[in-house]
C-alpha cells in the first residue's frame, strides 16, 4: 500500500508526534511514547466504481515517537505497517491489493511514515498539523495529517500507565506513489482517506 497513499498517509519506532496536552499533565517533560498495538486501528476509503467507498484497514502497525507534553514539541517520531495485513472483509480482494498492481506487499513489506516537524493546536481538542514523510512501494513523498490529541492521563485499569489517546486524518492520492491501476478508467479512486485512532504510553 505503498502507493496507496499520496497526500497523506496510513505510521514504527516513532508516531504521530502530534499533541496539545491538557492541564491534567503531571509529567511535563520529553519523553518517550509508544503506540499500544492493541488500541491502533489503521483506516483506509477509496471510491470503488463510483457506487460506493470502500472502507479497509490495516491489522498490525507499530510506532513511537519522542514528545514533550509541556512545550508541545515532537522530537521524532516513526510508525510502521504491514502491507501484508490489508484487510477489506473479502480474500480475493485482500490478495489484489497485496498485489503488484497495487501494494506489491512481498517487495515492498512494510509501509513508512516518519515525522518531520508539527505544529500543535491552539487549544485543546482542536487540530494540529503533523507533517512527514510517507514511503511506500519504494518512493517517498511528503504528507501532513490532521491531529487532535483526545486526552492524556493515567488509564483507570489494566497497566494504569499514563497514555495519550490521539486521532489523526489524510488524505492522499495512491497515484504518487506510483500506484495507478484503476486509475485512468474510474474503476478505483485515486484518492484515498486515512484514518488513525491510537493510544500511546509513556514509558
Amino acid at each position: 500500500m505503498q502507493k496507496m497513499f499520496q497526500g497523506a498517509p496510513l505510521l514504527v519506532r516513532y508516531l504521530i508526534p502530534v499533541f496539545a496536552i491538557t492541564a491534567t499533565n503531571t509529567n511535563a517533560e520529553p519523553a518517550d511514547w509508544e503506540i499500544d498495538p492493541e488500541h491502533f486501528s489503521i483506516v483506509f476509503e477509496a471510491q470503488h466504481i463510483g457506487f460506493q467507498s470502500q472502507l479497509g484497514f490495516f491489522l498490525e502497525g507499530t510506532g513511537s515517537f519522542n514528545y514533550d507534553p509541556e512545550s508541545q514539541e515532537l522530537i521524532s517520531g516513526y510508525v510502521e505497517i504491514q502491507a501484508e495485513s490489508i484487510f477489506t472483509n473479502h480474500d480475493d480482494r485482500d490478495d489484489h491489493l497485496r498485489s503488484r498492481e497495487f501494494l506489491s506487499a512481498r517487495r515492498n513489506p512494510v509501509i513508512v511514515f516518519e515525522a518531520s516537524s508539527y505544529v500543535p493546536a491552539d487549544n485543546p481538542g482542536e487540530e494540529g498539523v503533523l507533517a512527514g514523510n510517507l514511503t511506500m512501494l519504494g518512493e517517498t513523498h511528503p504528507v501532513e495529517l490532521a491531529v487532535t490529541v483526545n486526552k492524556q492521563e493515567r488509564y483507570p485499569f489494566g497497566h494504569r500507565r499514563e497514555t495519550l489517546g490521539i486521532s489523526a486524518s489524510a488524505t492522499i492520492f495512491r497515484s504518487q506513489w506510483g500506484m495507478d491501476y484503476g486509475v485512468s478508467n474510474e474503476m478505483v479512486g485515486d484518492e484515498v482517506k486515512l484514518r488513525f485512532e491510537l493510544e500511546a504510553l509513556r514509558q
